[in-house]
């Protein structure tokens, strides 16, 4: 079992993460994103329902949890990782 904590914030250090509902939707209609990771109050349902490729994580906390889990001080609502570079995160 990995520590999804852990794991988003090597994520959001060591490779390509972005940020907030607007760049996670762009990513996914892009088909850029290898995984994306709502928060568990994320005002977006569309995205833990969406029928594309993309694999969706809900993350067990709220967004300001998510923010902090990657290193960020504000909240976070949804994110997409388009390179995990160091982090192990896509065997999750």
């Amino acid at each position: 079992m990995i520590d999804i904590a852990r794991a988003l914030k090597t994520a959001a250090t060591t490779g390509d993460v972005r940020f907030g509902l607007a760049e996670t939707k762009k990513c996914i209609k892009k088909g850029e994103a290898k995984l994306v990771v709502v928060s568990s109050n994320c005002p977006e349902k569309s995205l833990t329902e969406s029928g594309s490729s993309q694999k969706v994580m809900v993350f067990d906390g709220t967004n300001v949890e998510l923010g902090s889990a990657c290193g960020k001080p504000f909240p976070i609502s949804a994110l997409a990782i388009i390179s995990p570079g160091e982090s192990n995160i896509l065997s999750a």
